[in-house]
């Protein structure tokens, strides 16, 4: 078993509400919610279900091991975000408090850049847990680990107090070969012969901490209705080094008629490189030809995903070698999605978009958006074209976020190819205006989030650009034209900043360009005035599906 990494003793202290001065304004006044009653606000609740009268008997007994494997994966990612789980929750009596501190596991608000929401507990260390706290860069790059920068160590000191590093299977033997066992059962249930393949592969990666034929063989299915994502995976909590890879797992059930309309996107992936608006040295790689585009509905978030911001699409494989070979999958969460775009985006165009522009916000044109934010992710360049290794290495801790603003961009501006070419429907305009208000959706993510970092920096670069302008009543009119040739420039410098691996680049595109300024921050707090949500929170699992 796994020890608690210590971070401090604190207590959680509660607060009475202020007693007004006024009794007679008192009796008029709206009552006011407390400080954690407004922290929760922040997020709406969403019901996780699917047609389950779709799946067979065998995927029904499957589902309720799923879920036990990826509430293993839970447990994981609250050791490596924060340390043990009831350490935490064990002191906080409010049950507001105890409820905000499940959503961003542990103390810290992930839509506030990591600020601490309960009294006495000091800022959250960049590298989270899985380095030491007193440990610095400057002793992490000089110490001769082999695997120091491996995704899948810990690193902590010896009893010399000297670095060593921990691989995960073995920090979690326990929770790892109980997650395996489970996934072998499922393998044993699987009547599709790849899902049972991919099952019995993952088992056996979670105790060898060697994901690559497992991640191989998730890559080659294709006709299996009942999904999972799980296992350590994006290294968004790492945010000192950008190195280690956190526990999360996703259950999935495909959409197979949705996912047929996506499928002939991925045959254009080639011919999307080559146009890209670089120059051929940063686009010299050919992505896998394999690549897929699916459409699932979501039933159980667990881990890394389910921790603040709420993922709507994949792009996985994160592995080079894997995507090189076999592409990647872009799998499309519809329901998680659309519930998004109902209950968060809707309300925040009608407050900010001027009027005769709402029109052109649509689910189909956000869907799209979203898609092709995945696609992109799988174009451009994976190794720098100077020797520095890969790009995720040569730009450390600024990797994320400037992925995130690739995929954002490149995205955008695969649409507008394919309209030109008449692959895409509907009018150009929907497309651009959806992906306007959705930079205001992602921006509430906060200075925390790779994803708010990447709309920050695309929002001031659009500003500077004149691609959109607000107006003295508050709202914001787009562009268009200059909005092409933002999207332009702005794909153009990412893609040279990755192939460059350009370290200080990157971290001054940051520091410049990735904060919220006065007028913008003051349009936020509108958003928050108006009681419109940031993200969502989930009710899952087994008794939520009716099984």
């Amino acid at each position: 078993m796994y020890k608690l990494f210590l971070r401090g003793a604190f207590v959680a202290l509660l607060f009475a509400a202020c007693q007004p001065a006024d009794k007679k304004e008192e009796a008029t006044a709206e009552p006011k919610m407390d400080k954690y009653e407004e922290l929760n606000s922040k997020y709406t609740s969403v019901k996780l279900t699917t047609d389950i009268s779709k799946l067979s008997e065998s995927h029904k007994q499957m589902i309720p091991k799923l879920v036990e494997v990826a509430q293993i994966m839970d447990k994981l990612f609250w050791y490596e975000a924060f340390g043990e789980k009831e350490s935490l929750l064990d002191t906080i009596s409010d049950s507001g408090a105890k409820r905000f501190a499940e959503i961003n596991y542990g103390p810290w608000d992930r839509l506030n850049g990591n600020q601490a929401f309960i009294d006495g507990v000091g800022e959250k260390p960049e590298g989270a847990n899985f380095y030491p706290q007193d440990m610095t860069k400057e002793e992490f790059e000089a110490a001769e680990l082999e695997d120091k920068a491996s995704l899948y160590t810990f690193i902590r000191r010896n009893d010399e107090g000297n670095l060593e590093s921990i691989p995960y299977n073995k920090m979690f033997k326990e929770d790892i070969t109980r997650a395996a066992q489970l996934l072998t059962e499922c393998s044993e249930l699987a009547e599709n012969p790849e899902l049972k393949k991919y099952l019995a592969l993952r088992a056996e990666a979670l105790l060898t901490d060697d994901y690559y034929n497992s991640d191989i063989a998730w890559m080659d299915m294709k006709t299996n209705q009942l999904d999972m994502i799980v296992g350590p995976i994006e290294t968004y909590e790492d945010q000192l080094f950008g190195y280690k890879a956190a526990h999360e797992a996703y259950i999935l059930v495909k959409d197979m008629d949705w996912s047929k309309k996506l499928s002939k996107y991925a045959e254009l992936l080639p011919e999307l490189q080559k146009g890209l608006p670089v120059a051929a040295e940063y686009k010299a790689e050919t992505p896998g030809t394999d690549s897929q585009l699916a459409a699932f509905d979501v039933i159980y978030y667990a881990g890394d995903c389910n921790a603040g911001s709420k993922t709507i699409a994949v792009n996985l494989p994160n592995d080079e070698e894997v995507q090189l070979k076999k592409g990647t999958r872009r799998s499309q969460l519809k329901n998680a999605m659309k519930a998004k775009f109902d209950k968060i985006l809707v309300p925040i165009a009608d407050l900010l978009i001027a009027e005769e522009q709402r029109k052109h916000i649509t689910f189909d044109a956000f869907f799209a958006n979203t898609m092709f934010h995945e696609v992109a992710h799988g174009l451009g360049i994976k190794n720098t074209i100077n020797g520095k290794g890969t790009v995720r290495e040569a730009l450390k801790e600024n990797a994320s976020a400037l992925e995130e603003g690739k995929a954002d961009i490149l995205g955008l501006y695969m649409i507008t190819k394919l309209h030109e070419q008449g692959e895409v429907d509907g009018d150009l305009n929907d497309y651009y205006t959806t992906f306007m208000a959705s930079i205001f959706r992602s921006v509430r993510f906060g200075a925390s989030s790779a994803h708010g970092k990447a709309n920050m920096i695309r929002f001031n670069f659009f500003k500077e650009m004149g691609a959109f302008q607000r107006g003295e009543d508050g709202y914001y009119t787009i562009n268009y034209d200059k909005m092409t040739d933002a999207m332009n420039a702005l794909s153009e410098k990412i893609l040279m900043l990755q192939g460059n691996g350009d370290y200080e680049g990157v971290g001054k595109l940051v520091d410049e360009k990735a904060n919220i300024g006065a007028e913008l921050q003051g349009d936020l707090d509108r958003l928050s005035t108006a009681g419109i949500p940031v993200d969502v929170v989930f009710e899952q699992g087994v008794e939520v599906l009716g099984l």
